[in-house]
């Protein structure tokens, strides 16, 4: 059962919903349409889309009726150095009406930090391209993922247009890579600071992950280490944010999410963090109904109708102030 703090939440969350959800059955049973979104050498990238029922029958033009209440853009976790798009926590949003991608990225062995990020703003940036063709909406994009992944999607989410970290993977560059919110499931937030924060197990997994990634300790690469943390590139542009971090996580320390969690607050920017309490890294408290239920009403409640992409503008990367 979920604790009080989530119901409260939940309850705070659904208080206000600009939109309805339409009553649909779940993708967990239906075959998703693969696509290739782009290739890098030898590498071809593939996202899975899967639909609600009502626009799961593909090829429709024009569109049917009620389309997606918005897109999601799911990472996989597996820290940076494995894992697979199969594994998506959030399926279960197609049956309260959104539409999921989980996408490829090019993993730690195969391509260094920030090869990842370039891949996922490709996907993102075909999935727009490509909204007409599949019913949802371009305006609402949300980014999302676990562990490794809920670090590159809040990365992601932050750095709207930012140069360093757009890339020019794909064939859709004039095509905007903006996301209208963001779901970080227990994800990294501070490359510089999560090994001080790390348990015994957490370092174990960590240092040589980073090394992968990073192509060295965080101290050894100071500017890509901040390149790669999200909590450098917040500023007042960002769109909403929504933590899910259990507070018995022994892989990724809860103080990650709590550090971005403060950058957003300090510029009063629209957030929330949800503690999980007794959860640790991942489990079924993460993908209950009424968690999905919650996350449902965070994303309805933030994103109206009207929402739209903001226009490309290239940022540089924030002074060391930030």
């Amino acid at each position: 059962m979920p604790s009080q703090r989530v119901r409260a939440l939940l309850l705070a969350a659904l208080s206000g919903v600009a939109l309805l959800a339409p009553q649909l059955v779940p993708a967990a049973d239906r075959k998703p349409t693969e696509l290739t979104f782009a290739r890098v050498d030898e590498t071809e990238l593939r996202l899975d889309l899967y639909l609600p029922e009502s626009r799961a029958r593909t090829g429709c033009s024009p569109p049917p009726a009620s389309p997606p209440v918005g897109l999601i853009i799911w990472v996989h976790g597996g820290a940076w150095r494995g894992g697979s798009r199969a594994s998506v926590d959030l399926a279960g949003m197609t049956a309260r009406g959104w539409a999921v991608a989980s996408v490829d990225y090019r993993l730690s062995p195969v391509a260094r930090f920030p090869a990842q990020v370039h891949d996922i703003k490709a996907a993102i940036r075909f999935l727009r391209a490509h909204a007409g063709e599949y019913g949802y909406p371009a305006s609402r994009f949300v980014i999302a993922g676990s562990s490794a992944g809920g670090h590159l999607a809040a990365l992601v989410g932050v750095s709207n247009a930012e140069r360093e970290l757009e890339g020019s993977v794909g064939n859709d560059l004039s095509v905007s890579s903006d996301v209208q919110a963001v779901v970080s499931l227990y994800g990294a937030s501070n490359l510089a600071s999560i090994l001080a924060q790390s348990s015994p197990h957490g370092l174990s997994v960590r240092v040589p992950a980073l090394e992968l990634l990073l192509g060295g300790q965080p101290e050894a690469v100071p500017e890509l280490t901040r390149l790669a943390s999200p909590v450098f590139h917040v500023d007042a542009a960002d769109p909403p944010l929504l933590l899910l971090h259990g507070d018995q996580d022994d892989q990724m320390p809860i103080q990650q999410s709590y550090e971005l969690e403060a950058a957003y607050q300090k510029l009063r920017l629209e957030e929330r963090l949800v503690v999980v309490h007794g959860s640790g890294h991942g489990g079924p408290a993460f993908t209950q109904p009424d968690m999905l239920e919650l996350i449902d009403g965070f994303l309805r409640q933030k994103l109206a109708p009207s929402t739209a992409p903001a226009a490309p503008q290239q940022k540089g990367l924030p002074s060391p102030e930030r």
